[in-house]
C-alpha cells in the first residue's frame, strides 16, 4: 500500500478528516510512486487554527530567541540539503544539481533573515513637541499563508517563510500537490531547530483548502507564485477578505542580443536560461532576440550546445530531467508543433528524444525554434518547457518594443558589450528585473523578487526589505511623561538628610 503524504500541524504529522487523495509521480519513471492528502476546509482550518493559537507566544518571544532558531535552522539545513534535493528531483524530476542549486538560493533568504534584529528597527524622534517623544515599531501580522507551486517545492516557501517566521508570524504553507514532500522534510527540521509547535505548519490540497487560506479571517496575508490567472485570483479573492496578498504570476522573458555581443557568451547563456531546470522556472528565457546580422551565427551556436545535453533521470549524469506530469509534457510538445504548423522552423527537435531514464518518463528534450514571429502560439504564451524561440529583429528598438508590449514583465536581459547601450536598456525596458550579460536576474536576497505587468498583483516583491515590510506592519506611538517632580513622585533614589 502506497504511503499518503500527509498534513503538518502543531509540530507532528495530521492526517485530516478527508479521505481524498492525488497520486505523488516519478517523473522519471512515470510510476506513482505514493499519495498526497487533498484535505477538506475542516482540515484547513483545523491547521489554521493552530497557526492562530500558536501565534501570540511567538509574537512574545525575544528577537534573540528567534535569530537563535533561524540560525540553528540554517547549519541543519546546511548538513542535510542533500536529502532535500534528492526529494525534489525523486517528485519533480529535476536533476540533484539543479535541486540542490534551488536550496541553496532558498538558503540565502534564511541568511537574511538571520539579521532580523536590525531589520526591525523602528525610529525614533525625542521632543517632537514639549516633552513628547514619538516612535514606531513593527510588529508581526498573525498567522500568514504560502501557496507554493510545483516548480521550485523548497526555494519559492523558503522566499517567503523565513522572512515571515522571523518577524514574529506563524505560517501555513500550502505546496504543490504535485511534489509535496519537500515541504514535510522542512517542516521536521523547523522542528529539530527548535521553533515552537504551530509555527510552521504544512497543508495538503487542492482548491478547497486554497478558498478556505483566501477567505478564513485569521489568516492575515496571503503569498502566492504561479500562473497569472490564478495569481488573479487569489488576489481578487484575498484582498476581497481583507487580507494583505503578493501574488507573482506568470512570465514571457526575452533576452535580447546585440550585434557586439560575445556570442559564445550569449550561446551560453541561452542554453542554461532555456533549458534548465527543463524550462519549468518563471524566470526562464523562452525568447531570444537576435538584433541585426548576427542571427544565423548565434543560432549556429546555441545549436551546438544544445544537440549535446543530455535528457535523462536526474539522480544520473544528466543535464536535464522530465517534465512533472505526462498532461504538462503534452501541452509543452503541443507549442512545438503549433509553431511548426505556424512556419517557425525547428533547429533542434525534443519530440522524439531519447532519454536515459524510464520508457513511461515524461521526456521532452531541449527544443530550439527559429524565425518565430510574435503571432504564434509559441511567443504569446508562457510554454513553461524546455522550448527556446529565436525571434529576429533589425533595431534595438525593435527588440524594445517586443518586451514592452509583452503584457508580463516578469524578468529580461540583454547582451552587449556597450555600456550606454545597456544603461539605456535598464532606463527604458518596462520589466522587474534586468539582467545586464546575466541571463536569469534573481536578485540576491537582500533585495527583492518581483516583476511588473500582469507578474505581479499587489505591491509588495518577495524576501529583501519588501518582505520584511509585507510580513509587519508599523506601529507609531506617541507618548508623554510627566517630569516626576511634576508629582513629588518619590523615586527611591538614596538622599543626604
Amino acid at each position: 500500500m502506497q504511503a499518503t503524504v500527509q498534513h503538518w500541524c502543531n509540530g507532528t504529522f495530521f492526517e485530516g478528516t478527508s479521505s481524498a487523495t492525488a497520486p505523488v509521480t516519478n517523473p522519471a519513471t512515470g510510476q506513482v510512486t505514493g499519495q498526497v492528502a487533498l484535505g477538506s476546509a475542516a482540515d484547513a482550518q483545523a491547521v489554521i487554527d493552530a497557526a492562530a493559537a500558536a501565534f501570540p507566544a511567538w509574537r512574545d518571544a525575544s528577537l534573540a530567541k528567534r535569530t537563535q532558531v533561524l540560525f540553528r535552522f540554517r547549519e541543519l539545513l546546511n548538513e542535510r540539503k542533500g536529502e532535500l534535493a534528492e526529494i525534489i528531483t525523486s517528485e519533480h524530476g529535476k536533476v540533484v544539481s539543479d535541486a540542490l542549486g534551488e536550496v541553496g538560493r532558498g538558503q540565502e533568504v534564511v541568511e537574511f533573515a538571520c539579521g532580523i534584529p536590525h531589520l526591525l528597527k523602528g525610529g525614533f524622534t525625542e521632543n517632537a513637541s514639549t516633552k513628547v517623544d514619538v516612535y514606531s515599531i513593527r510588529q508581526p501580522l498573525g498567522p500568514v499563508a504560502i501557496i507554493s507551486p510545483f516548480n521550485f517545492p523548497a526555494m519559492v516557501p523558503m522566499w517567503f517563510f523565513p522572512v515571515a517566521i522571523a518577524a514574529g508570524n506563524t505560517v501555513v504553507l500550502k505546496p504543490s500537490e504535485k511534489d509535496p514532500s519537500a515541504s514535510l522534510w522542512l517542516a521536521a527540521l523547523w522542528k529539530e531547530a527548535g521553533l515552537p509547535d504551530g509555527v510552521f505548519n504544512v497543508l495538503q490540497g487542492d482548491k478547497t483548502v486554497v478558498d478556505e487560506l483566501l477567505t478564513n479571517p485569521k489568516i492575515k496575508s496571503v503569498s502566492f507564485v504561479g500562473s497569472t490567472p490564478i495569481a488573479q485570483y487569489v488576489y481578487a479573492t484575498g484582498t476581497a477578505a481583507g487580507k494583505r496578498v503578493q501574488a507573482l504570476g506568470g512570465a514571457k522573458n526575452h533576452a535580447v542580443i546585440l550585434p557586439d555581443a560575445d556570442l559564445d557568451l550569449a550561446a551560453d547563456a541561452m542554453v542554461n536560461a532555456g533549458f534548465g531546470s527543463a524550462g519549468e522556472r518563471c524566470m526562464a528565457i523562452s525568447a531570444c532576440v537576435a538584433v541585426g546580422p548576427i542571427a544565423d551565427d548565434l543560432v549556429a551556436k546555441i545549436t551546438e550546445r544544445t544537440v549535446g545535453l543530455k535528457t535523462g533521470d536526474g539522480t544520473k549524469d544528466s543535464d536535464m530531467g522530465p517534465l512533472v506530469t505526462k498532461a504538462h509534457r503534452d501541452k509543452v510538445a503541443s507549442y512545438i508543433d503549433a509553431g511548426e504548423a505556424d512556419g517557425a522552423k525547428v533547429v533542434v527537435d525534443g519530440r522524439n528524444v531519447v532519454a536515459d531514464g524510464g520508457a513511461d518518463g515524461f521526456w521532452l528534450g531541449p527544443t530550439l525554434l527559429d524565425n518565430v514571429t510574435p503571432a504564434m502560439s509559441v511567443y504569446t504564451d508562457e510554454i513553461f518547457g524546455p522550448v527556446l524561440s529565436v525571434l529576429r529583429v533589425e533595431t534595438y528598438d525593435e527588440a524594445l518594443e517586443l518586451i514592452n508590449t509583452n503584457p508580463y514583465g516578469n524578468g529580461t536581459a540583454i547582451f552587449t558589450n556597450d555600456g550606454g547601450a545597456a544603461r539605456r536598456f535598464q532606463n527604458e525596458v518596462e520589466v522587474g528585473m534586468v539582467g545586464i550579460n546575466v541571463p536569469i536576474p534573481v536578485p540576491m536576497a537582500y533585495y527583492s523578487f518581483g516583476g511588473w505587468k500582469a507578474s505581479l498583483f499587489g505591491d509588495s516583491h518577495a524576501h529583501g526589505m519588501d518582505g520584511v515590510n509585507f510580513f509587519t506592519r508599523q506601529k507609531a506611538i506617541t507618548s508623554r511623561w510627566l517630569d516626576p517632580s511634576h508629582g513629588g513622585i518619590d523615586l527611591g533614589f538614596p538622599g543626604n538628610k
